[in-house]
């Protein structure tokens, strides 16, 4: 049936609406802006499923303020003298214990030491931590999952078991035996063995994505035509498959924090002079009766850091995941 004309031999309104439908059955995602006709984007483009998840991660309380949370917390763990001037290792034993005075907010801590200033310090080591442990996990099991769904066979199968066996080990018991041999009083011992018992839960998450990503009709397609292994894993496969892992890996990250709070509490993390919320805590623990803020401020600043995160991750999961819009 021809399309039906207007005067001037144009193309009508109801034939514009078939090809709009045409291009919508091609799998296509359509923007409603004012600025183009209804469905489209102000010059009538399709976008993808990133700037959807970002014009809903504008739009989400969540989002911002955790955001907002996660940016100071930043700035402060790289330019800690910002908002505290003093020396997070100056002691003086006669403040021992003492509560909060003017200049000192927080309090001291039992060998006479600021605790504000230690908190503020202290944000430095747990994002540090977190963040280089994350990135570290999401890279090495984003490749390892990615090639094992990619190719299948003897090497996935060999990496399901190695996955298995990790899964298996107590993350705090590997820490306490695999740490308590380690004198380094830097935070890379704790961020290597992060990275060893993390990666394995990215890679199960890469892998699967991965496998659902290359039974898409364009990869078949890209297949038939000649593309390369490599090609098709970076040009098509990867940028579909990539944001389950940033939801994880997100998520992850304020689960990291709290595991090398946990493991320098229990005194295998990081060790003094290193400042850490986990040593503080672990300090101050004997003394919670007599100077309960010794241990609220550290303890405080840990579980407000590790909910900014995870709220965070919440909110990118529900931007990424087409099944909860």
């Amino acid at each position: 049936m021809p399309e039906p004309l207007s005067q001037d031999g144009a193309i009508s309104p109801a034939g514009a609406g078939g090809a709009m439908d045409l291009a919508l059955e091609e799998g296509e995602t359509l923007e409603k802006t004012p600025g183009g006709p209804e469905g489209t984007g102000p010059a009538g483009k399709p976008h993808s499923l990133w700037s959807d998840a970002w014009r809903d991660l504008r739009r989400n309380p969540v989002f911002i303020i955790s955001g907002l949370v996660i940016i100071f917390l930043v700035i402060i763990s790289i330019w800690p003298q910002l908002i505290a001037s003093g020396d997070p290792l100056q002691a003086n034993l006669d403040d021992a214990q003492k509560g909060a005075e003017p200049g000192h907010p927080m309090g001291f801590d039992p060998q006479g030491r600021d605790v504000y200033t230690r908190v503020v310090y202290g944000t430095r080591t747990s994002v540090s931590v977190g963040v280089c442990a994350t990135l570290g996990v999401a890279l090495l099991g984003s490749v390892l999952g990615g090639l094992a769904g990619f190719f299948g066979g003897l090497g996935d199968s060999f990496l399901s078991r190695i996955t298995d066996v990790f899964f298996g080990i107590p993350v705090v018991l590997g820490g306490l035996v695999f740490l308590s041999v380690v004198t380094s009083d830097t935070v890379w011992p704790v961020v290597g063995f992060i990275v060893l018992l993390g990666w394995p839960q990215i890679a199960r998450i890469a892998r699967g994505s991965v496998i659902t990503a290359k039974q898409n009709d364009y990869v078949q397609a890209a297949r038939a035509l000649g593309a390369s292994n490599s090609r098709m894993m970076l040009r098509h496969i990867a940028p579909n498959a990539v944001a389950p892992v940033i939801v994880v890996a997100t998520i992850a990250l304020g689960t990291y924090i709290s595991l090398e709070a946990t493991l320098s509490y229990l005194g295998v993390g990081l060790k003094p002079p290193a400042v850490s919320w986990g040593i503080e805590i672990s300090e101050a623990s004997p003394y919670i009766r007599n100077a309960p803020h010794m241990l609220l401020w550290p303890a405080g600043a840990l579980a407000i850091t590790v909910l900014a995160f995870i709220m965070l991750g919440d909110a990118v999961r529900d931007a990424l995941d087409p099944k909860l819009r």
